[in-house]
């Protein structure tokens, strides 16, 4: 039962010694020659315990014999440890030891909707059958006793059926043996070397087994964690796809919203999106790319006044039919329902946005971001699809293990191992024409074992939590090339078809919030936070109170000054350049500065030159 692992001109001696907690046993490897400090530190680290000092070994179960402070600083062979001899500890543990089920990292701040989850009973209840049940009102069969979250044929049975566990129904399900999960963990696929290995060089010079990631066999993910994306008013979706049928070009923006509690499948959980932010883009008719967003902080800081959260990203891959007003049918099964690039883009963001969990090594385990699709379905008509790829593709993508093929996007490829970087083989199972299963190199790889179908509604009742004003709406941001442009002059067009008593109304508006925020001509961020809560609470009270605010009182006397005289055309002069002494020029209907004709943003007040 001696392990050798041979070096370059010696051989170390490995032991494992078990180590007995309340939790269960863990084993260590350790040198013949580490000291019993050595060992405590790698039991501190594993268990995550207080430190070392907090923790007493004992040789025999009674907890009788133990092993002294003296004995810290020598070797292991010399205080009578042998290969597999138990040891058992007699500490506290505390509450971020990985053993603990539905308990381990206490600390970690979940989701609401997960603490809620947590505490409901999950299964399903299911009135007593007259034709099968023989037992009185208060006794319970086969028949009539509740069932799993879990359970297959229940979840087949629906209509439609039901193809992924919710989150919290793979949790219960794995915490449902006779054990209750006390040893159940949850942690991500790593394809990384570990750096920490000391038995021979690093990479490429030298790996072993215990350093070397594991292959991978990828398989289709059974649940998910998010069950359902809802718009709260189709008119958010169509205000963003307007873009598209304005300029014929493609568009990406971030949606935002909450998570709440999703009745049609149990434990399970909604994405509700109440507004879509268009970050600085450059779109195509055929691709966007997207550019450095310098208010991204900003949109943060608004959100977070809100009390939304950044939930999934949505594109639109749309392609008009000539002469007609429908759309190609683009995605499908028989083509793909996700390019590699775009499953590697959601990777990313699902990675950027993890997802609390206290079951997690860790601390975080998958995401809950979406993918929402505006593409054409089968009837060539505009469709919202939903998708999430898998925990397994998020770690491929984390580790820089998958990339495109570029003549097929429907495939992936695995890359291959470099003096840079070691990459473990990935495979997948798939069924050939025989009916046999078989067993082949992701090189190259179907996306489909790595996509999750997240289905995509709308409320029949549109409940929008910004509804605006009347009229038009307020510009969206970043659509300069559209010719919708954020400044004073559109902020007066939009005050002036609001009523009186109108005030809440008009200010209930995404995207003005955003502006009135990020404004740096009249600063009032610092009194933003009382409106947010005025609009989210939908106080008339208080969205009144705001508004005599001298901040408010200013915007307000600098849009009346924007108005054109009675009388007047309106104001042509600040729209055109004017002769000077210093050549032609042209004023800022803004802030009223004379600007050189070169420039395109008013050298004071920063805003684009309006043609």
């Amino acid at each position: 039962t001696i392990t050798y692992y041979r070096c370059a001109l010696f051989r170390v001696y490995i032991m494992i010694i078990r180590v007995q907690t309340k939790h269960g046993v863990k084993r260590f490897e350790v040198r013949a020659t580490d000291t019993l400090q050595q060992l405590a530190v790698q039991i501190v680290s594993s268990l995550q315990l207080p430190n070392s000092q907090a923790i007493h070994l004992f040789r025999d179960q009674k907890r009788c014999i133990e092993l002294q402070q003296d004995d810290l600083p020598k070797p292991i062979s010399d205080i009578s440890l042998h290969h597999g001899d138990m040891l058992y500890l007699d500490a506290v543990l505390s509450s971020t030891s990985s053993h603990v089920p539905m308990a381990t990292h206490q600390d970690v701040i979940q989701d609401e909707v997960d603490n809620r989850l947590e505490e409901k009973d999950g299964k399903i209840y299911r009135e007593i059958n007259v034709q099968l049940c023989h037992h009185g009102p208060q006794g319970k069969c086969l028949n009539c006793a509740p069932l799993e979250p879990w359970d297959p044929k229940y979840l087949e049975t629906r209509d439609p059926p039901i193809k992924h566990l919710s989150f919290h129904s793979h949790l219960r399900k794995l915490t449902s043996g006779i054990d209750k999960g006390k040893f159940v963990y949850l942690e991500d696929i790593n394809c990384k070397v570990k750096k920490t290995c000391s038995d021979h060089a690093p990479w490429p010079q030298g790996i072993c087994s215990k350093c070397q990631p594991s292959a991978i066999t990828l398989a289709r993910q059974t649940y998910r964690h998010v069950d359902n994306v809802m718009f709260e008013d189709g008119a958010i979706v169509d205000q963003f796809i307007q873009a598209w049928r304005k300029s014929g070009k493609q568009r990406i923006g971030y949606l935002y919203g909450r998570y709440v509690e999703y009745d049609d499948v149990p434990l399970g959980i909604r994405a509700v999106v109440s507004a879509i932010y268009e970050p600085p883009q450059r779109c195509e008719k055929l691709s966007v790319q997207l550019e450095d967003d310098l208010l991204a902080d900003d949109v943060s800081e608004v959100v977070q006044l809100l009390g939304l959260h950044k939930v999934g990203w949505i594109f639109t891959d749309l392609e008009a039919v000539k002469r007609s007003s429908q759309v190609h049918h683009k995605r499908s099964v028989d083509t793909y329902l996700l390019s590699a690039e775009e499953s590697i883009t959601a990777a990313f963001l699902q990675n950027q946005h993890s997802n609390p969990c206290r079951l997690a090594t860790n601390g975080t385990f998958g995401s809950k971001f979406v993918t929402v699709v505006v593409s054409g379905d089968e009837n060539h008509q505009i469709y919202l699809h939903g998708y999430q790829v898998s925990n397994q593709c998020a770690a491929l993508v984390r580790d820089n293990c998958l990339v495109p093929c570029v003549d097929t996007p429907a495939l992936g490829y695995i890359r291959d191992s470099t003096g840079e970087q070691f990459v473990p083989d990935v495979f997948y199972t798939v069924k050939n024409d025989f009916g046999n299963t078989v067993t082949k190199l992701a090189r190259p790889l179907p996306l489909e074992y790595l996509i999750v179908e997240v289905t995509t509604t709308t409320p029949k009742e549109p409940c929008p939590s910004f509804p605006g004003g009347r009229g038009n709406k307020f510009p969206i941001e970043n659509r300069a090339m559209l010719g919708e442009i954020q400044d004073f002059s559109s902020l007066t067009q939009y005050l002036q078809q609001q009523k009186q008593d109108g005030f809440l109304l008009a200010m209930s508006d995404f995207h003005l919030l955003i502006f009135l925020y990020t404004n740096k001509i009249v600063p009032i961020r610092s009194q933003l936070a009382s409106l947010c809560k005025a609009v989210t609470c939908q106080d008339v009270t208080a969205a009144h109170r705001w508004s005599q605010i001298a901040e408010w009182k200013n915007i307000e006397m600098l849009t009346r000054a924007t108005l054109p005289s009675p009388g007047s055309n309106p104001a042509p002069s600040q729209l055109f350049p004017t002769n000077s002494a210093n050549g032609m020029q042209w004023v800022c209907p803004q802030c009223t500065l004379k600007n050189r004709e070169a420039c395109e943003v008013c050298e004071a007040c920063q805003l684009p030159r309006v043609q």
